[in-house]
């Protein structure tokens, strides 16, 4: 009995093993298909988030690359308009010229006000021996009077071709800067040179407020301007022979030793001394030969897309294991939930299918529209660059005719006094030449009043009277009006009131006012153009208004909107421009009906 047990016992766990690898056989497998995909899976999310978050970066790199080098170009652009400006001033020619003590003084009194007003650290005049008659910074411990900078390439090539841009290390200051140097007189006699020093601490702390940093390089490739200052002065390649005697021998980094640079640039990546890694933006900078790199450490949005493909992956594999189970727990079931279970997976997997599409979809919509968002910004922004260079190219041209005329007069006046001299008739040539006074009084006016247009860049709110903006106007445009024989109606009866305002942006706004109607008043019989000053209790009014056609009904209630515009060559950005300085002024720019007949335009304002 006991051999027939032994032997029922052993026939009887035989078909139970079986059944026992069976069962883990079909509830591992699904278990290990669960881990293998959800391991493709993460790698796959993750060569697909880090290319993303790579390309991402590297789009932010060069938009904020675009960003500062516009940024530098503005600032760039307006201490380039004062040497200009100063090679008009007859006391940079009088101490150059002359050595004279008191036109040096009188020199360093408006190089100092002038550097006060715009911000530049220094201006200084270098006479043709390459020795500083005149500075800004006359009178104190570092001033540049008296030395001799004859050496520098920025006084031998403004001597030479009558301009010069040229960084380096301030010889006296000892701080960095860019030297714009314009030559004074003609090139076969020069006089001497006048220098304006730009700085870039208020550029670079500009710049830092923008994640990652910031490298300026020259054409030697030196970084000269950077937010990292372990880069400052630093190679981003080596020097070569002539690049490295004309540097030691200009003394331009003074006695600072160039080492190399501790970011590594390969195209769009870089590596520092730590093996941090960054993406690269790259521009040119506004200055020949010049270029603007921006870097921005890759390893937080790394991290961030680590962290996405965790949480993608994290949720994948949950619902893996659901559908595992899911299928596990159906496939012990009978056979008549087979066709059931078929048809859900089947359900699921489309659904699957669907959103991934829809995923899809969306993102190529977002990034489509993210570009078209930036096309149109930049080009809202150069079409507003264009309709202010266009205006002050119209301003310009009447200017010239205006002092066309007294300086006709003037070579008359003097021709006159010339042959009255030689027939010995002293009153009549003194009256002449009092005559030529007045007109040259009225050239100075002519200029100060374009030179405060053009830099109509300061945006300080004061008092401001309405007459000095009327007559400041009336300079920059008047010739319009007379050229094109216009009668233009100005307030009458005593003082005008004062407002809170920006006299040269109040200015800007009139003059472009005053330009549409004088275009909507062309081909007018009897053009009429006329400015009223109202005073209420809340403010003051001033209305613009003529007898032209008037504003198209189709565009009357957009003419504020950009682009909108009844000319058939115009931007439609001038109005709303001037709406938007009214804004800043806490005042109202709208369209009224107009008491002559067409297009009217009334300012509301704050009573100084």
């Amino acid at each position: 009995m006991a051999f027939d047990g032994r032997l029922r016992y052993s026939a009887h766990m035989v078909p139970t093993l079986a059944h026992g690898r069976a069962y883990v056989r079909r509830h591992a497998l699904p278990l290990i298909a669960v881990v293998v995909l959800t391991i493709v899976a993460a790698s796959v999310l993750r060569l697909y988030a880090h290319r993303q978050a790579v390309m991402g970066l590297q789009q932010d790199a060069a938009r904020i690359a675009r960003q500062e080098e516009r940024l530098l170009g503005s600032e760039l652009q307006r201490f380039r308009l004062l040497p200009i400006v100063l090679v008009e001033y007859p006391d940079v020619g009088d101490a150059l010229r002359n050595g004279s003590v008191a036109a040096a003084a009188r020199l360093n009194q408006k190089l100092r006000g002038l550097a006060e007003r715009t911000g530049a650290p220094v201006i200084y005049a270098i006479d043709r021996h390459g020795r500083t008659v005149s500075a800004s910074n006359a009178g104190q411990s570092d001033s540049f009077v008296g030395r001799d900078y004859s050496f520098r390439p920025y006084f031998r090539q403004a001597m030479r071709t009558g301009t010069a841009e040229y960084f380096a290390l301030g010889n006296t200051s000892h701080r960095p800067g860019l030297f714009l140097a314009r030559r004074i007189g003609l090139a076969s006699a020069p006089d001497g040179v006048i220098v304006v020093k730009v700085e870039f601490a208020r550029m670079v702390q500009a710049w830092a407020s923008d994640a990652g940093h910031t490298l300026l390089l020259d054409d030697h490739g030196v970084v000269v301007v950077t937010t990292d200052s372990a880069a400052e002065f630093t190679l981003i390649r080596p020097l070569t022979p002539a690049a490295e005697a004309t540097i030691r021998q200009s003394q331009q980094f003074g006695d600072i030793a160039l080492r190399p640079c501790p970011y590594r640039i390969a195209g769009q990546n870089a590596t520092d001394r730590e093996g941090v890694r960054y993406v690269v933006g790259a521009t040119p900078a506004p200055l020949p030969r010049w270029q603007l790199i921006h870097v921005l450490p890759s390893e937080p949005a790394l991290k961030a897309a680590d962290g996405w493909v965790r949480s993608v992956t994290a949720l994948i594999a949950v619902g893996l294991i659901g559908l595992a189970l899911l299928a596990t727990w159906r496939r012990t079931r009978a056979e008549r939930a087979a066709l059931a279970r078929e048809a859900l997976e089947d359900e699921v997997a489309r659904r699957t299918a669907e959103l991934r599409a829809s995923n899809n979809r969306l993102t190529v919509e977002i990034a489509e529209r993210i570009r078209a968002d930036q096309r149109f910004r930049a080009a809202r922004e150069e079409l507003a660059q264009a309709n202010r260079l266009g205006s002050l190219g119209s301003i310009t041209a009447g200017v010239a005719h205006e002092i066309n005329q007294p300086v006709a007069a003037i070579r008359t006046l003097a021709d006159n006094a010339r042959t009255f001299l030689s027939r010995a008739k002293p009153d009549k040539a003194a009256a002449n030449l009092a005559a030529i006074v007045e007109l040259t009084e009225r050239i100075a006016s002519i200029v100060q009043e374009m030179r405060r247009f053009v830099r109509r860049g300061a945006h300080g709110l004061g008092p401001v009277s309405l007459d000095a903006v009327l007559d400041g106007t009336m300079l920059l445009i008047g010739d319009r009006f007379r050229t094109a024989g216009v009668a233009l109606e100005r307030p009458n009866g005593g003082a005008l009131p004062q407002v809170m305002a920006g006299r040269i942006r109040l200015e800007q706004v009139l003059v472009n006012l005053l330009q549409n109607a004088l275009d909507a008043v062309a081909d007018s019989p009897s053009p009429r153009v006329r400015l009223t000053v109202t005073e209420q209790p809340d403010g003051v009014q001033l209305v613009v208004e003529d007898n032209g056609p008037g504003l198209d009904p189709a565009i009357a209630s957009e003419i504020f909107t950009p682009f909108v515009t009844g000319k058939p060559d115009g931007l439609g950005l001038g109005l709303g421009i001037a709406r938007d300085i009214m804004t800043e002024f806490g005042g109202v720019l709208e369209t009224i009906p107009s008491g002559l007949g067409g297009a009217g335009f009334r300012l509301r304002m704050r009573r100084a």
